[in-house]
């Protein structure tokens, strides 16, 4: 299957990410235009403690309408590989590194209108480090029991994609690990 791309129109180029207008044949022949974010990518991790509790943030989100539970997260640089980002965004969110990451999987948060991929790792054997917040983060590190966390995605606390993908995957890799 495959789609062929006629033209694309630059609508709006922002810090992140940039919205495209396309013309577009798609495999079923028909013809249409599609709005799309281009996004770079990002990476996102569980950082598990030795005694098996997650380092959630508490971050605030303008578009979400205030503060919402989440894994720390982050855009991919330019060149920039997922386990880098990973291991730069651990520290700068939460003042933690990992010396032991595992890959867990990747999502594709929202395929109807984005091309953003995230790369999801478990992060354990966490040290302290430096915190450094870029100037839009606002955000507060909670440590949380694992199976609390587990719950708060069931009883609808945790709602952001991400973090509900993430936490799952790591609950599974964790499962077939014992």
């Amino acid at each position: 299957m495959s789609t062929q791309v006629h033209h694309q129109n630059l609508i709006h180029q922002g810090r992140v990410f940039k919205v495209v207008q396309e013309t577009i044949t798609l495999p079923n022949g028909k013809q249409m235009k599609l709005d799309m974010i281009r996004h770079p990518g990002a990476a996102a991790m569980v950082p598990l403690t030795r005694n098996r509790s997650v380092i959630m943030l508490q971050q605030y989100r303008y578009a979400a309408g205030g503060a919402i539970w989440e894994i720390p997260a982050g855009t991919l640089d330019p060149g920039e590989s997922p386990i880098l980002c990973a291991q730069r965004e651990l520290t700068e969110e939460t003042g933690y590194q990992a010396s032991s990451w595992h890959p867990l999987g990747e999502i594709t948060p929202v395929p109807g209108y984005s091309d953003e991929r995230i790369h999801i790792f478990l992060a354990e054997e966490l040290t302290p480090a430096s915190q450094k917040l870029d100037a839009d983060e606002v955000l507060e590190v909670h440590e949380i029991e694992f199976s609390a966390a587990l719950d708060m995605i069931f009883n609808g606390v945790i709602q952001d994609a991400k973090s509900i993908c993430g936490l799952l995957m790591a609950n599974a890799w964790l499962q077939q690990r014992k």
